[in-house]
This record gives structure tokens, sequence and C-alpha cells, in this order.
């Protein structure tokens, strides 16, 4: 995943100040509930990435906040306001809303990026100006007197996001839009959304089932599974720190054991597992059941007969199971009594000259690892 290890955006300082509070809300599709959240705060100027994977009520909770979609139960509070208290047209003028689909007007790209803004009565002038600094800011001036029906899919999306943007809403909600694009626009399409968030300041709720995409753009990620909310945080504490085993799953940990402590002192923790002995950090009591949470790419693999001195406190020998490609990376399935996964660059694959059935060391070291009680 391209961003467990890049650099993650910081939240904004003014982060103490909540624009949007939601509060026991429950939605209902018949009889069936398919949305629970207790309580989610999101705060002036953030980027809260909301992930799950498909069918997990994410869309459910943006089209919710857009007052697309009613709630059986709960509130919303906007600014300190009821959201249902308030006028329904007031309000979705002070959001912004990018929908999987690019739900264009069959005109021209700059009469669908102007079109809210006549409908706000601004004047010709204010209208050209404003219209044409988005159409530049996402790169589609050229394309201004185009028809919409002659657009690719990431152009499409372009006129979307400078049509939401040009209002300039308080909250802008994102609800998957570059989820059927091809992985070049997509990439360019997020690294520029980067740069309007972090030059605007909005607020954004940004809906996907893609972690990649949660790591790039989000300040915070909340996860959603099977209609609840399970945890919420910075993306370097769900990721590495998930608080149960189905998010801890969702997020992309693939070596969980089951062990016992044995020992726990100063914030050293020993889990015996099995045959094994693994070391982690932590504060756990001696006899608690865990589960020893690893993910693939804090895995170091070498060859059993050339495996090098190191600082990691765990190196276990085993044979290489499976072998995965995944574009620049190899995805290793390492039997050590127990399933261990490593993510490792296909470089370092084909330099080890590694092959499937091989004995090998996997090495990680304990402050990489993560013990959830059981």
């Amino acid at each position: 995943m391209m961003g467990i290890n890049q650099e993650i955006r910081t939240a904004n300082p003014d982060n103490g100040k909540a624009i949007l509070e939601i509060d026991h809300l429950g939605i209902n599709f018949g009889n069936q509930k398919v949305l629970e959240i207790d309580h989610l705060s999101v705060k002036e100027g953030e980027s809260l990435a909301v992930i799950g994977p498909n069918g997990a009520g994410k869309s459910t909770l943006l089209l919710a906040l857009a007052r697309l979609v009613p709630y059986t139960q709960g509130q919303v509070i906007f600014r300190n306001q009821l959201v249902e208290k308030l006028d329904e047209l007031s309000y979705r003028r002070r959001i912004g809303l990018v929908l999987q689909e690019a739900l264009l007007l069959d005109a021209s790209v700059f009469e669908n990026v102007a079109a809210g803004l006549r409908f706000r009565g601004l004047n010709r002038l204010e209208i050209n100006r404003q219209t044409g600094e988005w159409l530049a800011r996402l790169g589609i001036s050229h394309l201004q007197n185009r028809s919409a029906r002659q657009l690719s899919g990431g152009e499409a999306q372009r006129v979307s996001l400078a049509r939401a943007f040009v209002l300039q809403p308080e909250i802008l909600l994102l609800d998957e839009p570059f989820s059927s694009l091809d992985t070049p626009t997509r990439l360019q399409l997020l690294a520029d959304l980067q740069q309007l968030l972090k030059a605007t300041s909005i607020t954004t709720i940004f809906v996907t089932h893609d972690l990649d995409e949660a790591l790039y753009l989000g300040n915070r990620v909340a996860v959603i599974l099977a209609g609840r909310l399970r945890q919420v945080g910075p993306p370097n504490v769900v990721f590495n720190a998930p608080t149960d085993l189905e998010v801890a799953t969702f997020v992309g940990v693939e070596t969980v054991i089951a062990g016992q402590v044995i020992s726990s002192q100063e914030g050293q923790v020993l889990v015996q597992a099995g045959n094994l002995r693994l070391e982690a950090v932590g504060d756990m009591a001696i006899g608690r059941e865990v589960l020893f949470c690893l993910r693939p790419e804090d895995v170091t693999l070498w060859p059993e007969d050339s495996s090098p001195q190191s600082s990691a406190r765990n190196r276990l020998k085993g044979r290489i199971q499976r072998v995965a490609p995944q574009g620049g990376l190899v995805r290793v399935a390492v039997d050590c009594g127990f399933l261990v996964t490593a993510l490792i660059t296909r470089a370092s694959y084909q330099e080890m000259a590694l092959a499937e059935g091989q004995s090998v060391i996997a090495a990680f070291k304990a402050t990489a690892v993560h013990l959830i009680p059981r």
C-alpha cells in the first residue's frame, strides 16, 4: 500500500472545533437497520476518510448527511444546529456533493461548472471569473466548450469537482469519486485533490473502500463494518493498532496469531504461540489470551543460509508456501508453524533468488506488533 510508509497528513491545528456531529444515528431500509453510529464528530478543516467494504453503509452515511436519505433515529448537528430543523435548500447550499458517477448536465463543461453560480443569482462577470478559476485549478480550461457527453471518466470527475469547489462549500462530501477510473487517472486526480484540499482547508468527508486513498487524503479515518462505526482515529493508529480482529483484517493485517502472554514487564511482552515465543511492545497482564497482529510490510525475509544480524527481536524459521506478484511488490506467505505474510519489493525477491519451498528467516521488530486482547 502506498500510504503506510509515506508521510501522513497532519490534522488542522484548529482541531478542537466540530463543524458536524453525529449522535446515535440509525438508518433503516424497511425493517432492516443498515447503519448505526453512536457518535462521530468532524472537525473544522479536516479531511475524514470513511472506509469499509462494499455494502458496509458508507455511502448511506454520506447521503444522509446530504439529506438525500432520511434517518430513523438520532440527530446530525451542523454548526450547533440540528440539520433536520434547517431549511433544506439553505443547508444543501452549504455542502458540496460528488458521487461515484459524474451526473452532469447535457451542456458544455463551462455551463456545468457555472450552473450552481447561476442558480445563486451571481452576475455574469462574477460567474465567468469564478468558473474560469476553477476550470484552471482542475486543469480543464481547454475543455470548457466541450459537451459533457464527450468527456472521459476522469475529465467528467474533474468537472464534478470543479462544480462542487466553485460553490465554496463548508463541507465537501465525496462518495468514491475515483472508483471507476483507471489507475494513472485515479492517482493524478488524487494528487490534485490533495493539493486543493490543502489549499482551501474545506472540511471533507471522503468515502472509499480503497485503503490507499484513505491514507493519502485522510487526516483521520473512520472504519464502518456491517453498518456499524467500529474505529475512528489518525491513519497511523487505525492501520497499525486496530481495535479488533475484524478491523485488523480489513485494514490489511495479514498475520494474526493466537497466543498467551507469559511475561510482561517494562513495556515488553512475551507471547507463547504454539511452540514459539514472540516478543511485542505493550502492556498486557500475564496469562491474557491475545491476538498477535502483524502487517506484511513489517516483515523482512532472508534466505536461511544468508540471514544477517539485525535489530529485529523476532526471527522465525520457515518455508515459503506461496508467492503472489503484485506490481512492483511480491506477497510471500511463509509457513513458520503458522502463516506469516511478508510484502517485499520484486527487486529484493529476485536479488535473494527466493522461491516456493525455500527455507527462509522471517524477521520483524517487537515494535511492529500489535496485540489485541481476546
